[in-house]
């Protein structure tokens, strides 16, 4: 997406964190043994009025990794053949490493100490992001070990909806089915859902304050 004009650094809004959007495409439910398959990082960005909006997205489709568990009902779901020639697949330590070094450099950029995953059901992003991160040896993992911001509960409160499609409509943001369950798709919808619901809080937040001024006022 276009850069606004003006970037401001988001040290002082999530508390020193670099929030950052992943979803991951998976051979099942379980992070220890099912296989990473595809991995989306959405870098957000805040411009000089405090709204927040995507940036770019970083993505790997992903080798599994030897012995892993690959549910067919999950690879119908997600469409994935993880053999497929074309797919382009590197390993696990590549696609991690790959994903780490932008969000360290927008860390920095940032001046973040950290960053904080953001995802739908964001624990299990996590969940796998952290199981792989161990088992190909990464010391210097970028995100909180255990702290998410998840739209699940985001988009309960701001629309009654759980459901990611289902939220995304309810935003006004449009949803397309047949792009649904790609990693990179699901990443960037759930990265402007985020983005929408946190500028609305703050248009809200800041229309209140002014209705409160004028009361006190009068």
């Amino acid at each position: 997406m276009n850069e606004p004009d003006e970037f401001q650094p988001m040290d002082h809004r999530f508390r020193g964190f670099l929030p950052v959007v992943v979803d991951v495409e998976t051979g099942g439910f379980n992070y220890q043994t099912d296989a990473l398959l595809q991995i989306a990082a959405v870098i957000l960005r805040m411009d000089s009025k405090g709204d927040l909006y995507r940036y770019r997205t970083v993505t790997y489709h992903v080798e599994p990794f030897e012995g892993a568990n690959m549910e067919p009902k999950s690879l119908e779901v997600n469409g994935i053949d993880p053999f497929h020639p074309l797919r382009l697949a590197v390993p696990e330590k590549d696609a991690l490493n790959g994903v780490f070094k932008e969000i360290r450099k927008e860390m920095k950029l940032n001046n973040c100490k950290r960053s904080i995953l953001i995802g739908h059901n964001a624990p299990f992003d996590l969940n796998f992001v952290n199981a792989t991160s161990e088992r190909v040896g990464i010391k210097r993992n970028p995100f909180h070990p255990f702290s998410t911001l998840d739209t699940v509960t985001l988009s309960a409160m701001a629309f009654g909806q759980t459901v990611l499609a289902r939220a995304v409509q309810a935003a006004g943001l449009g949803w397309d089915t047949s792009e649904a369950h790609s990693a990179i798709y699901d990443a960037e919808k759930t990265a402007d859902l985020f983005c929408h619901i946190v500028n609305r809080w703050s248009f809200l937040e800041n229309s209140f304050d002014g209705m409160s001024m004028g009361f006190s006022e009068s």
